[in-house]
């Protein structure tokens, strides 16, 4: 048997297979991937759970050509094929490389289902340029740990089973298996971080240090284990600063640890909301910008794909898109749900208690933006209240409250989104059918 087939980590990951459902590859129709497609589907126990798949990216004139050629191998091999195209744009701040890497991960995680496996070839060169990427761009243990032999993806799995396995091995196996591959023209181009590394840096330190990607994987095995020690107290120091019902971060507390581990919180929220992980600088900013900012004040920092604002004692973490503000519309009440912003509707649903079925339907409903002053009188309360009082009252922070709708009855004030009814229109223990209405975001 080859010291290929013999790798401790290809004998674990068979092992998975074993168990798994469907054994998706990853198959580009380069050398490594397809020498991982033709191992696996050499294993009768495993044929008929493979499915390869291409995904097209469309960078290269010869993309439609290699998908014909992956088609080709799979028949041949007598496993399953799928093509899979995407949108590999760079987006602002992502690298093409990152953007194709992005867009790649993201349509294969729609075809992993329960007990699926994703395997891809990944070896451990790829792990040495990984290491080292990361390591000129400041990365900490979570960068230098590199790739993770497995890892959970959709709903399934992510395997690599050649992490362990040398690039000279994959290659030989080829040669001896008379495996034909195409191979990208961009892999040549040293405009891309990893292929400098791999063409011109590479080579003079494996002269020197032959086995440096065996030792340099084994260093980022060291940082996981650190990675995963700092990962658990990271994870009990946010539990104890996460005010869970909102995803925010309570200031206070935070303010209660020091500095390293007020960071360690703080990328651990990243993570958690499955935002990218910030930089050292935005970090800083964000504690002194916006943690720290004075309580009445309404602190904005943007980036990492995200906008960080606090409001009293909290931090928010929000998606970096523009607040919606609510769309005047009449509310055919024929209808169930009306549109009140691009991304947001307004149900009507029957209730016990509520605004009385008969009444709205009898009415003309109408959707409007806050404009200020408004006042509304709420059930078991004295007075009119000013919305703007109710809603610091209910802690509603100032750039939502633009975002809810009012609704009016005839003119007349009847609800604020589904916070409030007014006591005008409020009916409760009541025999006839009432409505309540539900905010949709």
């Amino acid at each position: 048997m080859s010291e290929l087939l013999s790798a401790d980590s290809l004998v674990s990951v068979f092992q998975k297979c074993r168990q798994a459902a469907r054994i998706i590859i990853g198959y580009s129709g380069g050398v490594d991937s397809h020498v991982l497609l033709h191992v696996c589907a050499a294993m009768p126990e495993f044929k008929d759970k493979i499915c390869a798949v291409y995904v097209h990216h469309g960078l290269q004139v010869e993309a439609d050509l290699w998908a014909v050629h992956c088609e080709k191998i799979a028949a041949e091999l007598q496993v399953g094929f799928k093509v899979l195209r995407v949108n590999a744009s760079p987006e602002s701040g992502e690298s093409p490389e990152e953007a194709a890497r992005n867009a790649r991960y993201a349509a294969l995680k729609t075809l992993i289902e329960e007990n699926d496996v994703l395997l891809v070839a990944q070896h451990r060169e790829d792990q040495l340029e990984t290491v080292l990427l990361q390591l000129f761009r400041g990365g900490g243990l979570k960068g230098l740990s590199g790739m993770p032999e497995a890892m959970a993806f959709g709903k399934g799995q992510l395997l690599r089973p050649f992490l362990n396995v040398s690039k000279q091995n994959i290659d030989a196996y080829a040669l001896e298996n008379g495996l034909t591959w195409v191979t990208d023209p961009s892999n040549f181009s040293n405009d891309y971080d990893r292929n400098f590394l791999r063409n011109d840096v590479l080579p003079l330190l494996k002269d020197r240090w032959p086995a440096c990607d065996k030792t340099v994987s084994r260093s980022a095995k060291h940082c996981a284990q650190a990675q995963e020690l700092l990962s658990e107290q990271a994870h009990e120091l946010f539990d104890s600063v996460l005010n869970a019902a909102d995803n925010t971060l309570l200031i206070n507390q935070l303010e209660m640890l020091d500095v390293s581990k007020q960071v360690l919180v703080i990328r651990e929220w990243f993570e958690s909301l499955g935002y990218k992980m910030p930089s050292e600088a935005f970090v800083k900013r964000l504690r002194t910008e916006v943690m720290m900012a004075r309580q009445d004040s309404d602190p904005v920092l943007s980036g990492q794909g995200c906008v960080v604002r606090r409001y009293r004692d909290k931090l928010y973490c929000l998606e970096d898109k523009r607040i919606e503000g609510v769309v005047e519309t009449v509310w055919k009440v024929t209808e169930n749900s009306v549109k009140v912003a691009k991304y947001q509707s307004l149900e009507v649903l029957q209730a016990e208690a509520g605004i009385l079925l008969d009444k709205w339907q009898q009415s003309v409903v109408t959707i409007k933006a806050r404009k200020g002053g408004e006042k509304i009188r709420l059930p078991n309360r004295e007075g009119h209240h000013a919305l703007k009082d109710l809603f610091q009252e209910a802690g509603i922070p100032p750039w939502e409250r633009q975002s809810i709708p009012l609704v009016y009855l005839n003119d007349e004030l009847a609800a604020v989104g589904d916070l409030w009814i007014s006591a005008d229109f409020y009916q409760m223990n009541t025999d006839s059918t009432c409505v309540r209405l539900i905010h949709k975001k």
